[in-house]
Order: structure tokens, then C-alpha cells, then sequence
């Protein structure tokens, strides 16, 4: 058996996987990582505020879906990623949450939020998350965009890769 240093080990940060150290406050959001209680909401990409805190459970109170507003209880579980990740095997003992004051498109797909952020200085990847960006608030005027400033117009490059449509005749 080999013996990893446990700072290298600490610093392994796989997709789907929490962080080593996870730093929370009360009133912080997050986001599941896992599917734990589907009939529940609780689901990954589900996201919630922080209420409490123990040494091995998370109080959080949803905020998306048909369970928004209601407390939750999410508790440490074993993870660990798979062969394609790392080549070795280990156990990772975590809350299955990351910080969430950001998210990306393909997160926010299917879910509402009341405010939305866009940073639009560079081109998004192709107009279906643009539209995806724009259409999750609830309201039209909850949506802030960060252009270049260089730029007198406010525009973003529209991403259509015309290989890909197929011709009807």
C-alpha cells in the first residue's frame, strides 16, 4: 500500500466531488453535489442557505423546486472518485455541498432564480446557454450584464456552428 502525503491528497479536487476543506457560515448557499433524497428535492444541482451547523449533519433550508423553503438535513458522506479521475483508490468523508454565489449555465438549466449575473466579455459557447442565462429569473429587470468597455454597443457574438443544422428541403 502506498502512503500518500496527506496535503496531496487534500488538494485533489474532482468534478461531483467536495472539497477537502469546506469552509461554511450560516446563511451561506450551496449547492447538493448528490442525489440523496430525490422525493425530498434534495438532488444534485439542488441549492439552499446554510441554517446550521453540526459535526455531522448541514441544516439547510431549499431554495429551488417544488420543495423550496423547506429544512433539510444533509450529512457527511463517503465519497470517492472514480478510477478515470484518479488512478488510486481513497475515501474522501464530506458534506456532498460546494459554495454556490455562482453557477454555471448547464447548472442553472431547469431552475427559477430571482437575480441573475451575466458576464457577457467574452462569448458564451453557443446561443442555446445564452438563452439559457437570460431565461432563468423570474423577472426581466433582475438581469445584470457585464459587457466590454471598450464596446460603445452593448452586444455579444451569437455562436451558431452552421455545420451542425441540417438543410430541410
Amino acid at each position: 500500500m502506498l502512503n500518500y502525503p496527506v496535503e496531496y491528497l487534500n488538494s485533489i479536487n474532482c468534478s461531483g466531488m467536495p472539497l477537502s476543506k469546506l469552509e461554511l457560515k450560516e446563511g451561506c448557499p450551496v449547492m447538493v453535489l448528490r442525489n440523496l433524497d430525490a422525493a425530498y428535492g434534495v438532488c444534485n444541482g439542488s441549492r439552499g442557505i446554510v441554517t446550521g451547523l453540526r459535526s455531522r449533519v448541514l441544516e439547510v433550508k431549499l431554495l429551488t423546486g417544488d420543495f423550496a423553503g423547506q429544512k433539510i438535513f444533509i450529512p457527511r458522506i463517503s465519497n470517492q472518485p472514480t478510477e478515470d479521475q484518479v488512478a488510486f483508490k481513497f475515501t474522501r468523508r464530506q458534506f456532498p455541498v460546494r459554495l454556490a454565489f455562482a453557477m454555471t449555465f448547464n447548472k442553472s438549466q431547469g431552475q427559477s432564480v430571482k437575480h441573475v449575473g451575466l458576464d457577457l466579455r467574452r462569448p458564451v459557447f453557443s446561443h442555446g446557454q445564452f438563452y439559457v442565462g437570460i431565461s432563468r429569473v423570474t423577472s426581466v429587470s433582475n438581469i445584470k450584464v457585464i459587457w466590454e468597455e471598450a464596446e460603445r454597443v452593448s452586444k455579444t457574438k451569437n455562436i451558431v456552428y452552421r455545420e451542425v443544422l441540417l438543410s430541410v428541403d
